[in-house]
């Protein structure tokens, strides 16, 4: 089926909706899946239709985890209509200012204040319904980075030595993610899937993929963002801020030490990050998505940073080095140095 083929068969399912075609149609927004949004004006109310592919695209977790968020009290999209058949919703309108637009030093503070008290909430949801981030899945994720980044995008390829040293480094990150508390994890709790609103400040979208796993996920998506960045100093200040409102509400235990908290953040974060290296080149590679490569050197930095950090972190540190792909990215990792 072609997109124009679709396009007209989700404008029929429209117009049986709103029992009408007299509304205003424009394209709001792609993502790196196969789905697609449409903002829709009718009678001064703004929805957003979503076009899910059903051979592509399961709808139904997206439509679960709207309802959980939205009974939580986080300003996630209100499902008006669903037809799971065709891969068609009707939701709410967030608008269309994300985070990434607007971020700067000036409205960073208050913004960033607000995301991690949607976090908060988001967190306090009974998280046993949703898949685990066992030890597979975090496994899984992080052999994308050479398979895809290493083999594909470098043409590099791991002798046994080097596969041995980072199949350690996996391991140790894996320990670190599953001795964590397990909570509700949106998975891509970032600037790019949060919405500045006029009120319940920020929307959230983007949730779908939500597992039950380690506390820190989420804030190293958002804290440590491959969209934008920010000084080690700043970002410690809302980890202490978001450590305190945990403890508060229960989410982290009250023996647990903001230091040993941070070391948990930043293996999360190395974790995270080796997986995007790997899903960033694989959606140039393989499907021909380029807009993600310019991001994969604040993506690798992240990494060199904590390996930097932590003595568990210099063998991966050594290994990187060794296959000199700091040097590979030449002008990009100066301007971020």
């Amino acid at each position: 089926m072609t997109d124009d083929k679709r396009l007209q068969q989700l404008k029929t399912w429209l117009n049986q909706q709103l029992m009408t075609d007299q509304y205003e149609f424009s394209v709001a927004s792609a993502d790196a899946s196969f789905r697609r949004y449409f903002r829709i004006t009718h009678n001064g109310q703004s929805m957003i239709a979503m076009d899910a592919p059903p051979d592509k695209e399961d709808c139904r977790p997206f439509v679960d985890i709207a309802k959980k968020l939205f009974a939580a009290g986080i300003h996630a999209p209100e499902i008006f209509s669903e037809d799971y058949q065709q891969g068609f919703l009707l939701l709410s309108d967030l608008g269309d200012v994300q985070y990434l637009s607007i971020l700067n030093t000036e409205n960073a503070g208050s913004l960033y204040k607000d995301a991690i008290d949607s976090l908060i909430k988001i967190q306090s949801i009974p998280p046993a319904s949703l898949p685990a981030y066992n030890r597979q899945l975090l496994q899984a994720e992080m052999n994308l980075f050479p398979e895809w980044f290493i083999n594909q995008h470098l043409k590099i390829t791991l002798n046994e030595q080097q596969q041995h040293l980072l199949q350690s480094v996996f391991e140790c990150l894996t320990e670190s993610a599953l001795q964590q508390p397990q909570v509700f994890v949106h998975r891509d709790y970032h600037s790019r899937n949060l919405m500045q609103t006029g009120v319940s400040n920020p929307g959230v979208l983007d949730f779908q993929d939500a597992v039950n796993g380690a506390v820190t996920y989420d804030l190293a998506s958002l804290l440590k963002d491959c969209y934008i960045s920010w000084p080690r100093k700043q970002i410690e200040q809302w980890l202490a801020y978001y450590f305190d409102q945990a403890q508060q509400n229960n989410i982290i235990d009250s023996q647990c030490l903001l230091d040993e908290f941070i070391q948990w953040f930043d293996f999360m974060s190395v974790q995270r990050h080796l997986k995007v290296l790997g899903i960033f080149t694989r959606l140039n590679i393989r499907d021909n998505k380029s807009g993600y490569m310019k991001d994969l050197p604040r993506t690798f930095k992240y990494i060199m940073d904590s390996c930097e950090r932590y003595p568990l972190l210099h063998p991966l540190k050594s290994l990187l080095q060794e296959l000199q792909i700091a040097e590979k990215f030449h002008i990009e990792w100066k301007k971020l140095a």
